[in-house]
Parts: C-alpha cells; sequence; structure tokens
C-alpha cells in the first residue's frame, strides 16, 4: 500500500456489498482497496473524510446530447461536461445527433472526437449511428471504439439523421449482430404515430394524445421480434409507457438479449402538472400520467428497467416557443438528474444504493465500462459526494448548461452534490467545476 495517494472516508460509502462507514484507498487514479473506516492511512497519503455525506460512485450517463461541433448553440462539450461534474457525473457517452456532421462514419467520429479532447471536464465515450445508407460504415465505427449504435423508427427531428425502415432496420440489425455489437433504439412506431392527432397549440393534453403509449408498446414488441430471430442486442431508449415492461420481461425469460432505460423526468415530472404553454416539458416519448409513473417504479424497482440516464437533449431558448407542435422536444437536466431521482425515490423508500445501482451501475453495465460504476478494487476513483438531507431550490441560472432552459426551474430538490472526483482528482467543488481533466473512452476490447 505504500503507492497509495488518497484516502477518501465516510460514514456512508455506498458499495456494491451495501452503504457503510469505510476508507477508499486510491493510487494512480484507481481504487485499490475499500477498509474499514478506522483504518490507518498509508504513510505520505492524503485524507478526506467526508463525515456524514454520502460517497457515492461517480454517475454514468449514457444518454447525453452535446450537439458538438456543428450545433454548439445548443450545447457543446465543456459547457455539457462542466454540467456534468457539477451535478455527480463522471461519465457520459454522446449520442451520434444532433452535431453537425452526425457520427455515422469514423470521420465524423474523428472530427467529434477532436473537439471534446480539448475541453472534456468528464470522461466521454460515443455513440455512433445507424441511418440509411450507412451500413458499410458500422464495422469500422465499432472497431474505431465506438460503444454502440443509435437508430430511430421514425424521424428524428434533424435532417441529417434519418430514420430507417423496417427493411433497413433489419439490414443494420444483422450487420451489428454480426460483429457483436449493440443497437440502441428510440422505439416509437411511426404509423401509430401518423394515425394520432397532430399536436397544434398550447394544450399540453393534446401533445400527450399525439403520442401515445401504444406507439411505444407496438415498436418495442416489433423490436424485441427482430432482436429474437436475428439473435441480436437491442436496447429501448428513454422509456415511457409502463405498458411495455410486461413485454420486455417476458422477451427477457425467453433470452432475448434486450435491456432498457428510462429518464428522470418520467419518474419525477407527471403530465397533470405539465401547464399549457410550458414546452420546457415538452421531450418524445412525453412525459405521461402519475399512474403510468407509478408503474415506471414498480418496473424500476423489480429489476424490470436497467438504468435511469438523462436523454439531456437541450436548445437555445427561443426553439421553446409555446405551441407543443413546433417547438423543439428535449428537457435539459444532467447536472440535475441525481437530486432529482434521489428525491423521489426517497420519498417512495429507495435509498441511495438503489440510485447508485441505477445511475452509475446499470449504465456502465450496458456499454462495458468495466473501471466505471461502483467503489471496489479496480475500478476507477470515481466519486459524487451528496448531502443526502440537504435542499436546494432550482435555478436556471446557477446551471453550467449553455441554455439554462429546465423543466425542474424553482422545484426544491433533495441532495446537494458537495464535490465530484474523476481518477482520483476534484474536478468540481460546491458545483464549480476545475479545470478539464476528462478523457475520451473506447468501447473496450473483449479476448
Amino acid at each position: 500500500m505504500s503507492d497509495v495517494e488518497l484516502v477518501l472516508r465516510s460514514a456512508k460509502v455506498v458499495t456494491p456489498d451495501g452503504t457503510h462507514p469505510a476508507s477508499v484507498l486510491v493510487a494512480a487514479g484507481r481504487i485499490v482497496a475499500v477498509a474499514p473506516y478506522g483504518s490507518p492511512a498509508p504513510d505520505g497519503a492524503r485524507v478526506e473524510d467526508f463525515g456524514d455525506d454520502v460517497l457515492l460512485p461517480g454517475l454514468v450517463d449514457t444518454h447525453v446530447h452535446v450537439n458538438d461541433p456543428g450545433r454548439t448553440a445548443w450545447e457543446g462539450f465543456a459547457s455539457a461536461t462542466r454540467a456534468a461534474a457539477a451535478g455527480g457525473v463522471t461519465t457520459l457517452v454522446d449520442m451520434p445527433l444532433n452535431s453537425v456532421p452526425p457520427t455515422t462514419t469514423v470521420r465524423a467520429l474523428e472530427a467529434k472526437r477532436a473537439v471534446a479532447r480539448r475541453s472534456a471536464h468528464v470522461d466521454i465515450g460515443f455513440w455512433g449511428g445507424a441511418v440509411p445508407g450507412n451500413v458499410a460504415d458500422l464495422r469500422p465505427l465499432h472497431d474505431a471504439g465506438v460503444l454502440g449504435f443509435k437508430a430511430f423508427l421514425l424521424p428524428s427531428g434533424v435532417d441529417e439523421f434519418p430514420h430507417l425502415a423496417p427493411d433497413q432496420l433489419e439490414t443494420a440489425l444483422r450487420e451489428i449482430a454480426g460483429f457483436g455489437g449493440l443497437l440502441i433504439v428510440h422505439a416509437e412506431d411511426p404509423q401509430l404515430i401518423d394515425g394520432a392527432p397532430a399536436p397544434v397549440g398550447p394544450r399540453y393534453a393534446d401533445f400527450l394524445a399525439s403520442r401515445p403509449r401504444a406507439a411505444e408498446n407496438e415498436a418495442i414488441a416489433s423490436l424485441i421480434a427482430l432482436a429474437r430471430g436475428l439473435d441480436a442486442r437491442i436496447h429501448v431508449l428513454h422509456l415511457s409507457s409502463a405498458d411495455a415492461l410486461p413485454l420486455i420481461a417476458a422477451a427477457r425469460r425467453e433470452g432475448v438479449r434486450v435491456t432498457v432505460e428510462t429518464c428522470p423526468h418520467f419518474l419525477t415530472l407527471t403530465a397533470e402538472e405539465v401547464p399549457d404553454g410550458a414546452t420546457e416539458f415538452k421531450c418524445c416519448p412525453p412525459i405521461r400520467e402519475a399512474a403510468n409513473q407509478d408503474a415506471l417504479w414498480v418496473g424500476l424497482a423489480a429489476g424490470e428497467i436497467d438504468c435511469v440516464v438523462s436523454d439531456h437533449s437541450p436548445c437555445t431558448a427561443d426553439l421553446k416557443v409555446d405551441d407543443f407542435g413546433r417547438a423543439w422536444g428535449g428537457i435539459s437536466s444532467l447536472q440535475l438528474g441525481l437530486p432529482a431521482v434521489w428525491t423521489a425515490a426517497r420519498r417512495r423508500g429507495h435509498t441511495l444504493h438503489d440510485v447508485a445501482r441505477w445511475m452509475s451501475t446499470g449504465p456502465a453495465a450496458l456499454v462495458g465500462l468495466d473501471r466505471k460504476g461502483a467503489i471496489e478494487a479496480g475500478r476507477d476513483a470515481d466519486f459524487a459526494v451528496l448531502a443526502p438531507d440537504e435542499t436546494f431550490t432550482v435555478d436556471p441560472t446557477a446551471l453550467h448548461h449553455r441554455n439554462q432552459v429546465t423543466a425542474y426551474a424553482g422545484r426544491t430538490l433533495y441532495g446537494v452534490v458537495r464535490s465530484t472526483w474523476l481518477r482520483g482528482r476534484k474536478i468540481a467543488d460546491h458545483g464549480v467545476p476545475t479545470e478539464p481533466t476528462g478523457r475520451l473512452l473506447e468501447r473496450p476490447s473483449r479476448p
């Protein structure tokens, strides 16, 4: 233990085995041991004691739209990763759209990496994109280190990232399955969406009716059937409809390799409370009713939902017009995901051990980042220090997102992030990020 440089102590350390007093020993950016709280520190090691503040594994957010390069007025790597660090997120995975160009070729991936490398406050991985005409690019992107591939089943909202028709989806998934890759899917059925009433005007009820639960359920059923036939691995993005959980559970029992995520806004916000014209609440699929939210929590508690990630999808304020049919759909929550989920989780009797499993361990496992996601020997020394019983009221001007628009404005949340640590270095202190020290991550190689 002579090489231990840092010892972090807390009366409440969240480990895979539970939450208990412990000392976490760090050397060269890695956790080398989790020892009893009162263990003597090795000679020369710096000691930080957080008292009753909780030491959590750094969050892993696998669903973030950074939009850089090309739409940096919406967000950028510098601003997004500052927000992540301030919110206890130590690793994020960037979506292949709304940047220009989208990450659908190796050349576009390298352009994105060049921008990210200069300004990353946290570690960053990348998704590739599966779009019409780029089947030949999928294997090269996989070999270049993307963590998987995103596809839409209906228009994405940006012209440069088109959706896949059913035959194109099958061709892409067959190719991805051939090299053992992962396809992640925005799952809403385009025909059912086209057949629903079009959203026009400021009424949230009209927007909700335009994205029925049946559209999610049907799309997920079709994906499961396709994955079963191809023995492929698929992941359902941002699940909103709890009705689909029995379909997913049944498929897993049959051996279909399907996983699913949901998001803080589906777990904490309800359709009944969205004011008309408040398009900061608009996202696709939409925030649904309280009864549906209750069912999502039941599925989360039962292990039917694998992880909780932000789907941070920002835009400039002028795109959030008060017409739900015309406003950009996306909720900015990267900095607020941990307190938002913890506020709802504690009310429902869950623990921070549960939150760490949903927001750190689960997402890390999804993308195979086995050095992330837990406080145990061999993992990166990535941590969030949380004061779980302290509250704060969300002030959009205090957020590090480039555009300070959020559905959480004015809400009082539990859980103040005291500090965030990346590979044993403090990268944010009381909401103030330090200098960028993040690294770019690639898909781990497997023997």
